[in-house]
């Protein structure tokens, strides 16, 4: 009698434990609509407080981001966020570092509606354009006002993570969310020959403490890890020389299917891995509604022989990424064995052609080295390799 007594609370402990192991299998599982949805709302959100923070001294953006499983959320920038941007009307004349010019110089010129006539400009260069007219000197102390603006921009970014980073209701308490202009590969940024880079960076855990009144607003602020760096931390060869590979891969010259006329840029995720971002292309537009699609030579052809190619190249576009992906990433040499290597890439707009807005190739480090070393076939290396495709067009 005992011994039956036993075997059945052996049995319902062991349904227990399925169900538990079921459930918390379900509550890990991400709903990949809500979360892209979530994910524009939280950037429109970000977008806002950037605006209002700076008290519209800041223009108006809206931050990529995206969402990668065991890492978190990562908010991205443009390039020039750190730049100073001042204002001024038509006529007016500027003087900076000793020196008059009839405007602000820079190389980014942005029209301002608030009044007409009116402009703001980044101050990046001392190459100014010349401009006619004149108007009451205004001066300009270059450094201070790139300190209080960039101290404006860090502090707007702390703000979002406190009051707002929870809009992200499915994030795992053990993920981040990371706000960051680094775009290693991309830009070239700074002041002269320098080149800067922000990452404001906050665990869930911490943040959702904050919500429920376990830290105060000053020890949660105290938790975000900000990075705020004249100079761009070292990178590793392997890392550009990887994306120098991608980056003449997929020049119209040497592909067969889709091709990008940009570099490949990246981001270093600390003890996750490596992801590379590009878009690529079926086609340039020309006159009169006609397309040129230069991988396939094929020449001034209407949109609907256009689309239907683009349709019919996409599975070949996506096996070779997959191949591409294994074969070269197995020159990185700086990632972990538990780190991966992520491959993020905008597809060619093809709307109706039932093709998706994007691909995400994703292989971890040690399958790269087990295949490099022979331990892998190619097939079983590529089975290894998880493909996430954004919604069809």
């Amino acid at each position: 009698m005992l011994i039956k007594h036993l075997k059945a609370m052996k049995i319902i402990v062991c349904v227990g434990m399925t169900m538990l192991m079921t459930l918390s299998s379900w509550a890990q599982k991400i709903d990949e609509v809500r979360m892209e949805r979530d994910l524009e709302i939280a950037k429109n959100v970000l977008g806002t407080v950037i605006k209002q923070q700076g008290n519209r001294t800041f223009f108006t953006i809206e931050p990529d981001a995206n969402y990668l499983p065991g890492y978190g959320v990562t908010f991205r920038l443009p390039c020039d966020m750190q730049m100073l941007f001042i204002n001024g009307g038509v006529g007016d004349t500027w003087s900076i570092s000793g020196q008059n010019f009839p405007e602000p110089p820079g190389a980014y010129y942005y029209e301002n509606d608030a009044r007409p006539g009116s402009y703001s400009q980044s101050v990046t260069t001392i190459n100014a354009r010349a401009k006619r007219g004149s108007g009451k000197m205004k001066e300009v102390d270059v450094d201070s006002a790139r300190v209080g603006y960039q101290s404006k921009l860090v502090e707007s970014l702390k703000d979002y993570m406190l009051d707002y980073s929870d809009l992200i209701s499915q994030l795992p308490l053990n993920e981040k969310i990371t706000i960051t202009n680094r775009q290693e590969g991309r830009c070239n940024m700074g002041w002269g020959d320098q080149r800067s880079f922000l990452l404001v960076e906050a665990n869930r855990a911490d943040m959702a403490q904050f919500k429920q009144g376990k830290l105060s607003r000053e020890q949660a602020a105290a938790k975000i890890r900000i990075v705020n760096s004249e100079k761009q931390e070292t990178v590793e060869p392997d890392f550009e020389l990887l994306s120098s590979i991608f980056s003449r891969l997929y020049r119209p010259d040497l592909s067969k299917t889709y091709f990008t006329n940009e570099d490949v840029y990246f981001e270093r995720l600390k003890d996750f891995g490596v992801i590379y971002y590009f878009q690529v292309y079926s086609s340039n537009e020309m006159d009169y509604g006609l397309y040129n699609m230069p991988t396939v030579n094929m020449r001034e052809i209407k949109k609907a022989e256009r689309d239907k190619k683009v349709a019919e190249l996409y599975p070949a576009f996506e096996k070779e990424l997959k191949e591409n992906v294994l074969e070269y990433g197995r020159t990185l040499r700086s990632l972990k064995s538990n780190e991966v290597l992520v491959f993020n890439v905008k597809l060619t707009r093809c709307e109706s052609c039932g093709i998706p807005a994007s691909l995400e190739v994703t292989i971890k480090q040690d399958v790269l080295s087990d295949y490099s070393s022979g331990k892998l076939s190619k097939e079983a290396a590529l089975a290894k390799v998880t493909l996430k495709k954004g919604e069809n067009q």
